[in-house]
């Protein structure tokens, strides 16, 4: 995954803020994706979502509303409207650099925006929300003890989310006249609606009328245990998830999403520029990331290195012992592999050559469940030590560094 920022202008003019997580290859599609009310296309919901999307082949471009983030204009001035338009906008760019988005993605107050947007977007095929509410007027519980007061002074600053926002009378007239009604009954697009049941800030009610009002194609997915802003990974990857397989059945994938640079039996891997040191590893169709945690200074975004490492052990363990167990005929009904790595003193190693300093150590403890022997259950043990990783592991291995020049990436 790479990403690319940039900036392009709304109705009035004005510059907004946004960037585009690219998957490396070639994008199944684009993306759009509204952000929550008073938050911004870094907000943590939105990047996690957008990242996740991009490692499964979707391009997101995601971007600070008028007046939010680092974008110009003056949030006071803003509507509902104006989100609606920054959107379209946002869809404008897209289609003239790289593709019209296929996809448009909106959180809580965002979701009613691209419900409201979506007609605007023809090349639009599918409309997902996340905690949206019903009503675009449901955002001013947000701060409903100043309405009375916004609507006789016509403006007041108001403190959201621990940050003060002036708050004009307009933007009241704007969000009362906007019924999620009219678009629902015209959006002749496929609908996924995400909503916890558990959610404080946005009733679950709100899912069950925006899917009621829906016509098919539209599906829903609870997300029972998240709350609001999707404040856990889990919470984000398993939202990104959900998306690129749902959007499978209506929009047609790339024909080759592999690397230029990835032949038959290599593995690629790059920097992502997310984070300071995590990667992404791309093999054959497959693509996963490889980070460290944060007390190596990494993001604990995804397994280490050594995590793959031991992965790769255990997994050829496994392997093998399952084949062996199928030509033997053994009753072996699964087995699993626990494995550790650990430094210790090298003089705590009785069958090692080395004797000084420190050198690595990996437990592996096996599992077996079936009826097995204790002569089989030693069988099994023995051909533990045969698998070709473990081989590779514990033989000399020859390891040779080339420079390899650097090909332009293009999207």
């Amino acid at each position: 995954m790479r990403t690319e920022r940039l900036s392009f202008s709304n109705a009035k003019g004005e510059k907004l803020s946004a960037l585009i997580d690219f998957p490396l290859g070639k994008p199944d599609a684009f993306a759009l994706f509204a952000h929550c009310f008073t938050c911004g296309k870094d907000n943590l919901a939105a990047k996690r979502i957008a990242e996740r999307l991009a490692m499964n082949g979707i391009a997101v471009l995601r971007f600070d509303f008028t007046g939010l983030g680092t974008s110009e204009g003056d949030f006071a001035d803003t509507h509902f409207s104006s989100n609606v338009d920054d959107l379209v906008a946002a869809a404008d760019y897209l289609r003239e650099h790289h593709g019209a988005p296929a996809i448009l993605i909106g959180h809580s107050l965002g979701g009613a925006a691209v419900i409201a947007a979506a007609h605007r977007v023809p090349e639009a095929r599918c409309v997902v929300t996340i905690a949206a509410p019903s009503d675009p007027m449901h955002v001013t519980a947000q701060f409903k003890d100043d309405v009375d007061k916004i609507k006789a002074d016509g403006e007041l600053e108001v403190a959201l989310a621990g940050r003060p926002f002036r708050i004009k009378r307009a933007f009241l007239e704007d969000v009362a006249q906007h019924k999620l009604h009219d678009y629902l009954a015209d959006l002749h697009k496929a609908l996924l609606i995400f909503h916890s049941p558990t959610d404080q800030t946005v009733g679950i009610d709100s899912a069950t009328y925006i899917f009621t009002h829906a016509k098919h194609p539209k599906s829903f997915v609870s997300l029972s245990g998240a709350d609001h802003l999707l404040s856990k990974k889990s919470d984000a990857a398993y939202v990104a998830n959900v998306i690129a397989a749902w959007t499978t059945r209506y929009i047609e994938q790339a024909e080759e999403r592999t690397d230029a640079d990835v032949e038959a039996g290599t593995v690629l891997v790059r920097e992502t520029g997310q984070g300071k040191l995590q990667q992404e590893v791309l093999s054959g169709p497959h693509r996963f990331r490889a980070d460290e945690p944060v007390q190596v200074g990494g993001d604990d975004s995804a397994p280490s290195p050594y995590d793959y490492l031991l992965a790769a052990l255990g997994a050829c363990t496994a392997m093998t012992i399952r084949l062996y167990a199928e030509r033997k005929k053994l009753p072996l009904d699964r087995v699993s592999v626990r494995l550790t790595h650990n430094k210790i003193h090298a003089e705590d190693c009785l069958n090692c050559e080395t004797k000084e300093g420190m050198l690595d150590r990996i437990d592996r403890h096996l599992t077996f469940e079936g009826a097995l022997t204790d002569e089989q259950h030693k069988q099994l043990l023995v051909i533990a030590d045969k698998c070709p990783v473990h081989r590779t592991l514990t033989s000399e291995i020859d390891i040779r560094t080339f420079e390899r020049p650097a090909v332009p990436e293009t999207t």
